[in-house]
């Protein structure tokens, strides 16, 4: 990856991250970012050229809710939604006194709810009316695209080279997020994930967390509609109303909480 040096380019960060999942995450209420240079994103989450995270988020204002979220992927290119980047976002802008513990935002799939108490963030996602359950298989979109599968010996298992497979030779282009679990109780799940834009394995996965949740209930893996998803940076919750039309009433639940700050010269 060639990287280029940005003359007068000066800001303030902060590195977040929620349950492993790290963002770097800039206050662009001033417009200070320069939005379509999508290499600076690349280079500031390059994990050794840079800052280092899975997503780069901007925080910014918007004419009737608290805030907008921008997310881009470490790859420099703006993303779908991202379930611990809306838990992150919403800690942040309580810390920037924006809020004081309700939000409301929106990302690139609509509008968002989020709550906090300490460092605990719950985040309301959006209805999920579609579940394709295939062989060996469900595919659903959680704000964004999420293939499941269970499989044996999930620790042990090359999540990477699974993952990238799946992500290339099923979806295509455009790609999946590709989520292995596996059940270590009747309402908890152990979950590791392949992402699309980092294309690597990450500690965790809002959405993707999210998906699981929603496609054991659909499979008739769990019979709770409060699931617990232990990922390898930490436990989250996720807990929905299942009605006619789909999933409803979508709460994904976690820690969040900020690392260091920092300037980017």
């Amino acid at each position: 990856m060639a990287f280029y040096t940005f003359a007068q380019m000066e800001f303030e960060f902060y590195k977040y991250q929620g349950t492993g999942n790290d963002f770097v995450m800039i206050d662009n209420r001033h417009k200070i970012f320069p939005k379509n240079n999508t290499k600076l994103v690349a280079q500031i989450c390059d994990r050794k050229f840079g800052v280092g995270a899975d997503g780069l988020i901007l925080l910014e204002e918007h004419p009737t809710v608290n805030f907008s979220m921008v997310y881009y992927n470490a790859d420099g290119n703006l993303s779908s939604m991202c379930g611990n980047g809306g838990r992150c976002i919403a800690h942040f802008s309580r810390f920037l006194g924006i809020i004081d513990d309700k939000a409301v935002f929106e990302a690139v799939d609509g509008m968002h709810e989020a709550s906090i108490q300490g460092d605990m963030v719950s985040l309301k996602m959006n209805d999920v009316t579609s579940v394709k359950v295939s062989d060996g298989y469900v595919f659903l979109d959680t704000g964004s695209p999420h293939h499941v599968e269970i499989v044996s010996n999930l620790e042990a298992f090359d999540v990477y080279s699974e993952g990238k497979t799946i992500r290339n030779t099923i979806y295509g282009k455009e790609g999946s997020n590709v989520n292995f679990v596996e059940a270590i109780g009747d309402e908890v799940f152990s979950v590791r994930t392949y992402e699309r834009g980092v294309e690597d394995e990450t500690l965790s996965c809002g959405t993707g967390v999210t998906a699981v949740a929603l496609a054991m209930f659909e499979t008739g893996n769990t019979q709770t509609n409060t699931v617990k998803l232990q990922t390898p940076g930490g436990l989250l919750t996720v807990a929905f109303t299942k009605t006619d039309k789909g999933y409803e009433n979508i709460y994904l639940t976690g820690p969040a909480a900020q690392v260091f700050k920092g300037i980017w010269k």
